[in-house]
């Protein structure tokens, strides 16, 4: 198989800036971009999402944007690390609350969201709400069963 040839340096370049305007939270720029057809799930070096940036940096509007238009609320970066979990590092309420309200499972990642909060002193706080998230468990349970392959009804009898 060819591999494809180097990553032109406009794309590079586009790619950079659509970190930064998640970074700043540029709610301009993304309401322009994701119908335009810019991945919600763009990732950079590290693994981190456009969701990761903005959620890490206190951007609730922007999460709330990136996820309308398909951004994985439990995508995690190369250190195993959720958005979640980055949002309870940085105390950043609001990110929390529309991170839970779009999914996100507080016990997916490494640490996990949970172990945040009693980590950071805040498991009174989110502890309830988190135990309560429509998310909790699920993203766990999908890493699972992907890493287990289709199930055998699925598979094709090589026999």
């Amino acid at each position: 198989m060819d591999s494809p040839g180097p990553i032109p340096a406009e794309l590079i370049e586009f790619a950079g800036r659509m970190y930064d305007a998640a970074r700043s939270g540029s709610l301009e720029t993304f309401q322009q971009a994701l119908p335009a057809g810019l991945p919600p799930n763009l990732t950079n070096e590290k693994g981190d999402t456009l969701l990761m940036l903005a959620a890490y940096h206190g951007h609730s509007e922007l999460v709330k944007l990136l996820i309308q238009h398909g951004a994985d609320p439990n995508r995690l970066n190369d250190k195993g690390q959720s958005p979640l979990a980055g949002a309870v590092f940085k105390k950043e309420d609001a990110v929390i609350e529309v991170l839970l309200d779009g999914g996100a499972d507080p016990e997916y990642g490494n640490p996990n969201a949970l172990q945040c909060v009693e980590m950071f002193n805040q498991g009174e706080k989110w502890k309830a709400r988190f135990e309560g998230a429509s998310g909790r468990g699920k993203a766990a349970a999908a890493a699972a069963a992907a890493a287990q392959g289709p199930p055998v009804s699925e598979r094709e009898d090589k026999q």
